[in-house]
């Protein structure tokens, strides 16, 4: 089994280069069809298109990230049964092109949240940040939603409210364009209106709810993946907590089993990403790694750093730099390295694609300029260090099979 080294990439806009990603080490790019807007299929053209980019420049396409979910089908809103169909069809023109890891997310409405995307590192340059103490600040006094006074309670309420109050007006506005600009690459920046506005659509719809939307999901999907070869890989919540006073279903050992038992086989498998899962303490990350190591079909290795907050029901964190922070990136290159040993003693050929995710800003990235979490240097620094701990952990399991006979 090989470990495929892949990077990001935003598309021709990106000021971070295909060039910038084969210097860096990375063999396979992921991407997606990114002026696709969410539930239009997309066609094998323009699929084979884009891998003649990514080609010419001595790369090659290998996942998809992401495939859009409409939150029409989250919501099982009317139109949901064509975006569903629109998604199949999609699954099979890029398998048709020969691209079969496909990555895709549960999160209803924002995909990923952070309240700071220039924070200052401890170590110097910049990184993002999650701060839950502004992130209520917004919910409360931005966005007003109702019966946010009551999920949050009344330390929060205080909290937030004092910590708004000493932001400038222009820091304030900084707030409420990164947390409704959503996930880098996305199709759209939203108002707080539109918040607002798909905030009712899913009002009333439970964490059970949510659930049985990704189960039909599923059960229309999973099908086609089989039949095409296609591995589906769903990304954890990010951060693994509740949002907006939204479900998240993806967050924990006991929710990723739950999604695993839906239907057997790698067309049903994980985006195993660190940083997302690690916010939470309760989340051993080594464990969960050997426990679902089988269904993993894409790896993003990144770690985040908790940090003390007020909020008591929602940690505040920031993105480490790779082998520092809370997820033991040393530990799950290990257990990565015996699943490759397994995946070989089982005749299984197939590579396992993994990304340096995110990076902090280092060097002359913050001038360069990148997506929010993609800078050049910082990324490159992150693929050197898991690439190293890859080695060193191939040559431990070496070293152990060779003395202790281990088959």
């Amino acid at each position: 089994m090989l470990l495929e080294q892949t990077w990001r990439w935003f598309g021709a806009n990106d000021r971070i280069t295909l060039r910038d990603a084969r210097e860096a080490g990375a063999t396979g790019i992921v991407t997606a069809l990114h002026e696709m807007p969410p539930g239009e299929v997309w066609p094998v053209r323009a699929i084979r298109e884009r891998q003649d980019v990514v080609r010419a420049a001595k790369l090659e396409w290998t996942v998809v990230e992401s495939l859009d979910v409409t939150e029409r089908i989250k919501m099982r809103a009317p139109g949901w049964q064509r975006d569903v169909e629109s998604f199949a069809q999609s699954v099979r023109n890029l398998a048709e092109c020969g691209i079969r890891t496909v990555a895709y997310n549960w999160m209803p409405l924002f995909s990923w949240m952070r309240t700071h995307l220039h924070e200052p590192a401890p170590k110097g340059g910049f990184t993002t940040r999650f701060d839950a103490t502004a992130f209520a600040a917004f919910d409360l006094y931005m966005l007003k939603r109702k019966g946010a006074e009551e999920e949050w309670g009344e330390e929060a309420v205080v909290a937030a409210h004092a910590y708004l109050e000493q932001l400038s007006p222009a820091e304030a506005e900084t707030l409420r364009e990164t947390i409704l600009a959503g996930l880098p690459g996305g199709h759209h920046r939203l108002t707080l209106h539109e918040t607002a506005e798909m905030l009712c659509g899913y009002e009333g719809i439970s964490l059970q709810d949510l659930r049985g939307t990704l189960a039909e999901f599923l059960e229309h999907i999973v099908p086609v993946a089989e039949e095409c070869g296609v591995r589906l890989c769903i990304h954890p919540d990010d951060p693994p907590r509740p949002l907006l006073g939204l479900p998240r279903i993806a967050s924990t050992a006991e929710d990723l089993r739950w999604i695993l038992a839906r239907h057997d086989g790698n067309a049903n498998s994980l985006t195993f990403c660190t940083g997302a899962l690690g916010v939470r303490a309760d989340n051993d990350l080594r464990a969960m790694v050997a426990e679902f190591a089988p269904r993993i079909g894409f790896l993003h290795l990144r770690s985040t750093e908790r940090e003390p907050g007020l909020v008591a029901s929602m940690e505040s964190f920031f993105e480490a730099a790779h082998l520092e922070g809370d997820a033991d990136l040393i530990g799950i290159a290990v257990e990565i390295m015996r699943e490759k040993h397994r995946r070989e003693l089982n005749g299984d050929e197939r590579s396992l694609p993994f990304r340096a995710d995110h990076g902090q800003e280092l060097l002359n990235d913050r001038e360069r300029g990148s997506a929010p979490g993609y800078p050049a240097v910082g990324r490159l620094r992150g693929l050197a260090e898991l690439r190293g701990a890859f080695t060193m952990a191939e040559r431990w399991m070496t070293k152990v099979e060779r003395e202790c006979r281990i088959p």
